[in-house]
């Protein structure tokens, strides 16, 4: 090993090149702020057919070679590019990444589990050997057990491994005969001691059991999945291994989610200067046709449309709360239940609420610029991401304290004048409302408002916190 660490980060996505949620954010920020620091930290993740429209002709072949999988012969290349300071290597299929990012059922299985295979057969033939593997979320679960049981002697080095959870909820579930077919795992690892949960093979608890190390995406979501309410029937051996799991909380671009410089907003604007908040306002009140002065709130989500993010909670009482002086808009895609209702809603109350299904990242950030509060009542969330880019923008979050945004929002204290958000507790509809009209009450006063905003935008939301902390944890690795 020499003096500068060398990291290669594994995920199944990463901007700029596939998105379909925060992990590919995170894919993207804490390599390049780990870069920042003085670490070689390279990225592997698919070539998933965007990257090779999109990039094909920037793209440098690294390899290009046949694998075994099972007892079949399947095409590997590699590729290779520079972004930001940090080289990518793209692993290259045809067959199994030249369409969606995520095929579902057995084809998603298929999928990555050739690309944990992928992974670990490319490390003989890119031009780097890195000190640690950090793994992402089950789509790289199997990498730990193959270099534990496979790979070691052909390497001839023992790479310590850190899988990071990013949301225990998706474990890569299949049959086991699926993965013995595809990886040639013998009998003996369908066992509740190594890759068995609840009948099924399960790519996450592989990893839980055969890497070095654990991490998560924020502390107090380290500490819920140790229980059976939040682990989702691995809190078993995460329990076990407690004292291997750490809880890292995730942080935001703040180059790209900056105020005063983003190019994507209406008017810049900072904690020392709010006027542009307003600017930004009366901008996102007239993209969305609201009918409502400027001086009523604007209430908005920025999310996916699934159970996890609270949307119960918001169907059962959006109309009780569209009957406050507010306005409401939605940013997000998803379950077609929630969508069909937000339809409906911007339907019967076109002068109050504005709706957009799909995803808009341009829009996204006019929503955080523009909107008042944004609410944010999830089931459990592992970190978020939104409710730090809402503060960030200096847009107050209104959250169920759970997990990361535990550890993110601040909830206002109406005796010292103190926080950066609103929170409630129950996983409830009315304490939800009762969280909003306190929002709403605040909003009114408007030194309190002030002092609030100020605050949120104050808060240190980078990612350099975030890599120091993974870079300690990285040296102790090597260390052993």
């Amino acid at each position: 090993m020499t003096d500068t660490l060398k990291v290669l980060f594994v995920a199944s996505e990463s901007m700029p090149f596939a998105k379909t949620g925060g992990l590919a954010d995170v894919a993207h920020t804490l390599p390049k702020t780990l870069a920042a620091l003085g670490l070689d930290v390279r990225v592997m993740i698919p070539a998933h057919a965007r990257i090779k429209a999109e990039y094909s002709d920037k793209l440098e072949t690294v390899a290009s070679t046949e694998i075994s999988l099972g007892w079949r012969r399947k095409y590997l290349g590699v590729e290779t590019l520079d972004v930001s300071g940090v080289t990518y290597y793209f692993i290259d299929n045809e067959d199994f990444f030249g369409d969606a990012i995520y095929r579902g059922g057995n084809a998603e299985s298929e999928q990555y589990l050739f690309f944990c295979k992928a992974v670990c057969e490319a490390l003989s033939l890119i031009d780097f050997e890195p000190d640690i593997l950090h793994l992402n979320d089950w789509h790289t679960g199997m990498i730990p057990f193959l270099m534990k049981t496979r790979y070691n002697a052909i390497l001839q080095r023992e790479i310590p491994t850190l899988f990071t959870i990013h949301n225990i909820e998706f474990q890569g579930k299949m049959g086991f005969k699926l993965m013995q077919d595809l990886l040639d795992i013998p009998d003996c690892y369908n066992t509740p001691e190594y890759l068995e949960a609840k009948g099924c093979a399960n790519m996450m608890k592989a990893a839980l059991v055969f890497a070095d190390q654990i991490s998560t995406v924020s502390p107090s979501y380290a500490h819920e999945i140790m229980d059976a309410w939040a682990g989702r029937g691995l809190e078993g051996i995460l329990s076990a291994r407690r004292g291997e799991v750490t809880g890292i909380l995730n942080g935001i671009d703040v180059e790209d989610f900056n105020p005063q410089t983003d190019p994507q907003i209406a008017a810049p604007f900072s904690a020392d200067d709010l006027n542009g908040k307003r600017s930004n306002k009366k901008a996102l009140r007239d993209e969305f046709s609201l009918a409502t002065p400027l001086t009523t709130p604007i209430v908005a989500m920025v999310s996916r449309l699934t159970g996890q993010k609270g949307l119960s909670l918001v169907r059962a009482v959006l109309e009780e709360l569209l009957q406050e002086d507010l306005a409401f808009v939605v940013l997000g895609s998803g379950d077609p239940q929630y969508e069909n209702f937000f339809n409906y809603i911007a339907a019967k109350y076109p002068d109050t609420t504005g709706v957009y299904i799909g995803y808009n990242e341009a829009l996204a950030h006019r929503i955080y610029a523009g909107a008042d509060f944004l609410l944010m009542p999830s089931e459990f969330e592992p970190c978020g991401l939104s409710q730090m880019i809402a503060q960030r923008y200096g847009t107050l979050p209104v959250v169920r304290q759970t997990g990361g945004l535990i550890d993110t929002v601040e909830p206002y204290n109406e005796f010292t004048g103190e926080g950066t958000g609103f929170a409630f507790l129950t996983f409830n509809a009315h304490d939800m409302l009762e969280a909003v009209r306190k929002a709403l009450r605040i909003y009114r006063d408007k030194p309190a408002l002030r002092r609030l905003r100020k605050s949120a935008l104050s808060v240190d939301h980078s990612f350099l916190r975030s890599a120091r902390q993974y870079e300690s944890l990285y040296r102790l690795m090597i260390q052993g």
